[in-house]
C-alpha cells in the first residue's frame, strides 16, 4: 500500500467521518466532496452509483409512507400495543419482537418513533427498568433489517450476489437471517432482562422521584395508541400492503420450486442463430412494479393521501437514506474498484484461511456508515472478488449492523429522549450506552448461528 492509496483512503474515511458529524442527509451530500477529490483531484475512476438499490428504496418507503398516512402504520401498533399491555412483566421479550417484525414487515426501521414511547410507558409503570426492553427494542428494529424481503439490504445483497455467480432470491436470504437474527436478538434480551438495578435499587432513579415535578413528569401521560379508532382505510391499507408482500414472496418460492413464473425478457444478447435469448425478469425490477402498484392502490381504495405521506417520517428517512447510499456507495465503490487488484493481494491470504474474518470489515464499515444497504453494495463486490463463497456471506450477513457501536443513530438518540425514566444513556465516555451490549450480543450471536444455517443447508 503506497503513500498516494493510504491518502485517498483516508480522503474515503474523512468523508464518512465529517458526514456522521452532521448526520442524515449530509452523509451522503458530503461522501460528494470526497468522491470529488478522488475522481477531479487524483483522476481516479469514477464507480457505479448504486441506481437499482436507490430504486427499490423508494418504492418501498413510498409503498410504506402511503400504508402510514392511511393510519395502516397505527394500526399496526396499535395491535403490538395490546399484546405488550396484555403481558407487561414481560416486555423485555416481547417489545424487542415488536420492532423486529415491524421492521420486517415495513423494510424500515424508523417505524419504532412511534411505538417506543408506548415501551417506555408501559416498562416505567410496571416497575420495569425501562433500559431493557428500550435498549434491545432499538437495537431490534434495526436487526430486523437484512430479515425483510423488501429492504436495501437484502435487495442488495440478492442482486450482487446473482451478478457474481451465487443465485439466491429474497426468501432464501430471509429464510437463513430470521431464525439468525431471532436467535441474536433473544440472547440479547435475556442478557438485558435483569439488566441494571431495579428501579426502587437505583439511587439515581429514586432521586428522581424524589422531585415532585420530576415525578409528575414520568409517570403523568399515559403513551398510547389504544383509545384511537382505526377507520377501515388503515385496515384495508395494511391488507394491500401484506398483499403486495406476499405477491413479492410467491415469485421467490416459486423460483425455489423450479417453476420460475417470472416474465421472460430479452437479456440483449444473441445466440449463434441470431435469435434473442431470452432471461426471466430481475427480481429488482418486480420488487418496483409490485410496491409501486401497491402505493397506487392504497391512494385509491384506502383514500391516503400523498402530501401526508410524503411529510410522514418513515417517507422522509426513507428518502435520506437514499441520498446517504447513493454519495456513500458510490464513494466507496469508487475507491475499492481503483484498488481492487490491491486488495485481492492483501486480504486473499487472510479470507482464503478465515473467510469468515470478512464479518469483522463489514461490522467496521457498518460502525462508519449508518446505512446497512448501503455496506451490502460497498463491501460485498470486494468479498465476492476475493473468492469468498456466496453462502459464507449469506451466513455473516447480519454483521452488517454495527453503527449502534457508536450512539449517533436517530432511533437510538430517540429512544434515550423517549424515557422519562432516565435509565436509557449515552453514558459520559461515550461507548458506555444503553445499545452496546444487546447490540453486541445479538450481532455476535445472529452471525455464528447464521453461519452455522448455511454450512449445513449450502
Amino acid at each position: 500500500m503506497d503513500f498516494v492509496m493510504i491518502l485517498q483512503l483516508l480522503v474515503v474515511f474523512g468523508s464518512l467521518y465529517v458526514g456522521t458529524r452532521y448526520g442524515s442527509l449530509a452523509l451522503g451530500a458530503i461522501s460528494g466532496i470526497g468522491l470529488a477529490i478522488l475522481v477531479l483531484g487524483f483522476g481516479m475512476q469514477p464507480g457505479n452509483p448504486p441506481t437499482d438499490v436507490i430504486y427499490i428504496i423508494i418504492a418501498a418507503v413510498t409503498c410504506a409512507g402511503i400504508m402510514q398516512a392511511a393510519g395502516g402504520m397505527d394500526w399496526l401498533i396499535q395491535l403490538a400495543e395490546k399484546q405488550l399491555r396484555k403481558h407487561p412483566a414481560q416486555i423485555t421479550f416481547l417489545a424487542p419482537l415488536c420492532t423486529f417484525f415491524l421492521t420486517v414487515l415495513v423494510g424500515t426501521g424508523h417505524v419504532v418513533y412511534t411505538f417506543m414511547p408506548i415501551i417506555c410507558d408501559i416498562a416505567l409503570k410496571e416497575g420495569v427498568r425501562p433500559e431493557r426492553p428500550c435498549g434491545v427494542a432499538s437495537v431490534a428494529s434495526q436487526l430486523g433489517i437484512t430479515c425483510s424481503p423488501i429492504a436495501a439490504a437484502v435487495a442488495s445483497f440478492v442482486i450482487i450476489s446473482n451478478e457474481a455467480g451465487f443465485e439466491v432470491n429474497n426468501v432464501q436470504v430471509i429464510a437463513v437471517t430470521i431464525p439468525a437474527s431471532l436467535c441474536g436478538l433473544l440472547a440479547a434480551a435475556l442478557c438485558s432482562y435483569k439488566r441494571g438495578k431495579d428501579l426502587d435499587k437505583d439511587p439515581v432513579f429514586q432521586a428522581r422521584l424524589a422531585d415532585p415535578k420530576m415525578k409528575e413528569y414520568m409517570y403523568g401521560e399515559t403513551a398510547s395508541l389504544l383509545n384511537q379508532e382505526m377507520d377501515k382505510n388503515a385496515k384495508r391499507s395494511v391488507f394491500i400492503f401484506l398483499g403486495a408482500l406476499v405477491v413479492i414472496v410467491l415469485f421467490s418460492v416459486f423460483q425455489m420450486m423450479g417453476c420460475d413464473i417470472r416474465p421472460m425478457v430479452d437479456s440483449g444478447v444473441w445466440d449463434d442463430a441470431g435469435n434473442p435469448v431470452m432471461k426471466p425478469l430481475g427480481m429488482n425490477i418486480i420488487i418496483q412494479i409490485v410496491m409501486i402498484t401497491a402505493a397506487a392502490i392504497m391512494i385509491i381504495f384506502a383514500k391516503a393521501n400523498p402530501k401526508k405521506a410524503v411529510a410522514g417520517p418513515v417517507w422522509q428517512s426513507g428518502m435520506v437514506a437514499v441520498v446517504a447510499i447513493y454519495g456513500i456507495a458510490w464513494l466507496a465503490d469508487t475507491y475499492f474498484s481503483n484498488y481492487l487488484p490491491e486488495m485481492e493481494d492483501g486480504l486473499a491470504g487472510i479470507v482464503s484461511h478465515y473467510p469468515w474474518a470478512i464479518s469483522i470489515a463489514f461490522f467496521a464499515v457498518s460502525m462508519l456508515i449508518n446505512s446497512q444497504g448501503a455496506v451490502v453494495v460497498a463491501m460485498l463486490p470486494l468479498a465476492y472478488s476475493l473468492g469468498i463463497p456466496g453462502p459464507v456471506l449469506l451466513g455473516v450477513l447480519p454483521s452488517v449492523y454495527g453503527y449502534f457501536f457508536i450512539p449517533c443513530y436517530p432511533s437510538d438518540i430517540a429512544t434515550v429522549n423517549f424515557d422519562r425514566s432516565g435509565t436509557t444513556v449515552i453514558g459520559k465516555y461515550l461507548l458506555n450506552h444503553s445499545f452496546m451490549m444487546p447490540g453486541l450480543v445479538s450481532v455476535i450471536v445472529s452471525t455464528i448461528v447464521g453461519s452455522i444455517i448455511t454450512a449445513v443447508f449450502y
